[in-house]
């Protein structure tokens, strides 16, 4: 029997015990010992492992109140890499106090149901530690159980993580290990829910406590999506180590290299699936590492598990609301949709690196949406240079995967937009023949649109499609038989006394070639005779049109 895949598996002791196939990621131990950082803040992608790695730290550095306890943590790293990098690092096990604290649940409409939520959090690690109460000086037990029941001040919450680190010290003789997962949830939650300036000052002052000369802090790490300026949230944390997708240190610890897919392959006999795989989700680029994206990788073996010819889906789609990639596509203008256009096309674009953003500064300028497009992996790092004092970063959409997210929220925005669109003169103008204004309006929708597909004819009929479909008077059918093909679109009213419309469509290689094209569209109505279905129906007004674009461009011809 193979061992099950860790799908949504974020607790490192369930994962080890229950049995689930683990790619070693315990080095970053070592790496984080070996590189003594008083306070790390790292950044990825979500659903790249920063809870997992969070969890799988807490097990090895937590000091447990008896021996067996601590026995049965140190059995979860047998045989894992860690355990043959030195004793110097089997001798750092289970000897600190561990606070975790993660932020993801403040993720609500207002502030104080964001609050509320954050405050539980904070009281459930107070829960876990309830047992040092007991020895606290009487004044310090109160406010150890007011936070438990959750009595407390805001006051009191906001430095609940420093108070518990010096509980923690009076109770154990040791500093504290202070882990925070998904630090920046809840900023970006207030941001689009409108109390960011509330909950940035929250934040600010649990971490200005627990992090900023707090002494009973042996060492911190953090773990969000986006580095977020130190002037808005980190003030004065002088001793904050940032690493973000740029960095070059610990680059192999999220996401999954090229050796471990390929061992994960390998072990469920699905190597042949590889350079789908590779297609799909690689393509990330974190500091010198090229990665994949674990949950899509995990996901997709485990349909391959059950059937072998299922096909890849973007997994990694579905975690989000994608509202950052929404936003740009609202926003963009001619240029931007110009350079989306190139993105979905394989290309690259050049933008200046902001590492240090805040949530209220996103719409400050299009070049903040780009960066915190490429820090939250929508965008992979292809180069980078230095132009004066200011970093230029050349970026490229990673794999079919973040493509496909690209794509259906064009989608969904044309079809928004068209729907707004008044086109009563437009289907007026199909139904009197006046191809002049047919043609000046589809080419007007053409430019306001993001095109892809490299305008092959599919993303035409999808296009035009869309619009014929916004009215109630026809029925539009598209690529139905008829005659002796398939006519790209047909529009029937109701009762057959009514208008039927044909449109067939050509794409051309050129603009001069765009009349010839509407002509070949016009005499493969006639030859294939397209128009019989309809005349059988008892259909006496038939309008056949030939249609030709060329780019954003569009010419009509009149049978």
């Amino acid at each position: 029997m193979k061992k099950p895949l860790p799908i949504g598996v974020d607790d490192f002791k369930k994962l080890i015990t229950s049995g689930y196939y683990y790619v070693d990621k315990t080095l970053f131990i070592k790496e984080l010992l070996d590189k003594k950082g008083d306070v790390n803040l790292f950044t990825r992608p979500r659903r790249f492992g920063k809870t997992l790695n969070m969890s799988m730290l807490r097990y090895f550095f937590e000091k447990k109140d008896s021996q067996p306890e601590l026995e049965e943590n140190k059995k979860l790293f047998d045989g894992l890499s860690i355990m043959e990098a030195g004793e110097q690092y089997i001798e750092e096990m289970g000897r600190y106090p561990v606070i975790c604290l993660t932020l993801k649940s403040g993720k609500q409409r207002t502030y104080q149901s964001a609050y509320h939520k954050l405050r539980r959090e904070l009281a459930n690690e107070f829960d876990r530690h309830r047992k040092i109460k007991e020895r606290l000086s009487p004044e310090k037990a109160v406010k150890y159980q007011k936070i438990l029941e959750e009595t407390a001040s805001e006051d009191d919450f906001s430095g609940a993580l420093q108070f518990l680190s010096e509980a923690l010290w009076e109770s154990t003789g040791q500093k504290s290990i202070i882990l925070i997962d998904e630090y920046d949830v809840p900023l970006e939650n207030a941001y689009f829910n409108g109390f960011y300036e509330e909950m940035s000052d929250f934040i600010r002052s649990l971490f200005e406590s627990a992090l900023k000369s707090n002494p009973y802090l042996e060492f911190g790490v953090i773990t969000g999506c986006l580095r977020i300026t130190k002037e808005s949230i980190f003030t004065g944390l002088n001793n904050l180590k940032m690493v973000s997708i740029l960095s070059n240190i610990y680059d192999e610890y999220f996401g999954f290299t090229q050796k471990e897919t390929e061992a994960l392959l390998d072990e469920y006999d699905r190597a042949d699936k590889m350079e789908t795989m590779k297609e799909w989700y690689n393509g990330y680029r974190f500091g010198n590492a090229e990665v994949y994206n674990p949950w899509s990788v995990l996901n997709f073996l485990d349909a391959l598990r059950e059937n072998a010819g299922a096909l890849p889906m973007p997994y990694w789609a579905d975690t989000s609301s994608n509202d950052i990639v929404k936003s740009l596509v609202e926003r963009a203008d001619i240029s931007v949709k110009g350079e989306l256009e190139h993105l979905i096309d394989g290309g690259v674009i050049e933008k200046p690196v902001h590492e240090d953003i805040t949530y209220d500064s996103i719409y400050g300028s299009e070049d903040n949406l780009w960066n915190f497009l490429f820090f939250t992996g929508y965008l992979k790092l292809v180069d980078r240079r230095l132009q004066a004092e200011t970093e230029y970063i050349l970026m490229a959409i990673p794999n079919i995967e973040v493509k496909h997210i690209f794509k259906g929220t064009i989608r969904s925005w044309f079809n928004e937009e068209i729907e707004k669109k008044d086109l009563g003169m437009f289907f007026t103008a199909i139904e009197r023949g006046n191809v002049r204004y047919m043609e000046e309006e589809l080419s007007a929708c053409l430019q306001e649109t993001i095109s892809f597909y490299d305008y092959a004819e599919n993303y035409y009929h999808g296009f035009l499609t869309g619009l014929l479909k916004t009215q109630n008077k026809y029925r539009v059918i598209s690529n139905q038989e008829s005659g002796l093909g398939r006519p790209d679109i047909i529009m029937k009213s109701a009762s057959i006394r009514g208008l039927a419309i044909i449109m067939e469509l050509k794409v051309a290689d050129d603009f001069s070639e765009m009349e010839a094209g509407c002509i070949q569209a016009l005499n493969q109505i006639e030859t294939r005779k397209y128009s019989m279905e309809l005349e059988m129906e008892g259909y006496r007004d038939i309008i056949k049109y030939g249609i030709c674009f060329y780019k954003k461009e569009c010419m009509v011809l009149k049978n």
